[in-house]
């Protein structure tokens, strides 16, 4: 909290000098609402963060080319307040206005792409769109895989999101699969101790027992429930570690 307080105070510094020395809707100004707008986002300060964002899409909607990158990234930003909010349509719809800027003004691999369409992929995985989460997801992880090395955490974390899916559309062995996949990039990458290792671990079992149970006979409702709300618990973990 100290560093995001610390970035905060710079930010306001130099708000308050551009608001004395330019216009009020100079594109500068923009940038510094932005900056706010993004501490008080990490800082879990929704509604300070929303305000500020929007003051900087009012000053770039009527400065800069519908197609500007500068209003993607704006869009992105105000569409993870709204994610964070549990405004889920609203944050949807930011994040597609942001990825249909990026599919015109980027390479198709471009890290910028991959992160919308994680974003987009998140926010219809929260509001149970699982095979449009799916595609985004898989269009995030093709990217990925292009343009990152093979052990970046990024990668293990797509193939998170995408064994999450799997397992919800009841695909367990292509789960089973992605999550070995995620837990292999993680073991070479961070610490045998870290936790992503030891939730992934426990994704794995729990996907097993799943498959085990679905095959079985004589099982009751309530053990798979069980299993089901164990494997949730883990992905919320994974999510914030």
């Amino acid at each position: 909290m100290g560093e995001y307080l610390k970035a905060l105070s710079s930010y306001e510094k130099a708000l308050d000098i551009r608001q004395k020395s330019l216009s009020s809707n100079h594109t500068d100004l923009a940038t510094s609402y932005g900056n706010i707008g993004l501490v008080y986002c990490n800082m879990g300060k929704y509604s300070k963060a929303l305000s500020f964002n929007e003051k900087a899409l009012d000053i770039q909607q009527k400065n800069l080319p519908s197609n500007h990158p500068d209003l993607a990234s704006t869009y992105n930003n105000i569409g993870m307040v709204h994610h964070n909010m549990e405004e889920c349509s609203k944050a949807l719809s930011f994040y597609e206005k942001a990825v249909k800027i990026q599919q015109r003004t980027l390479p198709s691999n471009h890290p910028h792409l991959a992160t919308t369409y994680n974003n987009i992929g998140s926010v219809c995985d929260k509001m149970g769109e699982y095979s449009k989460a799916l595609s985004s997801h898989e269009k995030a992880h093709e990217i990925r895989q292009k343009t990152l090395p093979s052990n970046h955490p990024d990668l293990a974390q797509s193939y998170n999101n995408i064994a999450k899916l799997n397992y919800n559309m009841k695909d367990y062995s292509k789960a089973l699969s992605c999550f070995e996949r995620a837990l292999d990039i993680l073991r070479s990458a961070l610490p045998p101790s870290h936790p992503h290792i030891k939730s992934v671990k426990e994704s794995i079992e729990i996907v097993k027992k799943t498959i085990k149970i679905s095959c079985g006979a004589g099982h009751s409702n309530n053990t798979i429930i069980i299993v089901l709300f164990c494997f949730f618990l883990l992905v919320l973990m994974w999510m914030y570690v």
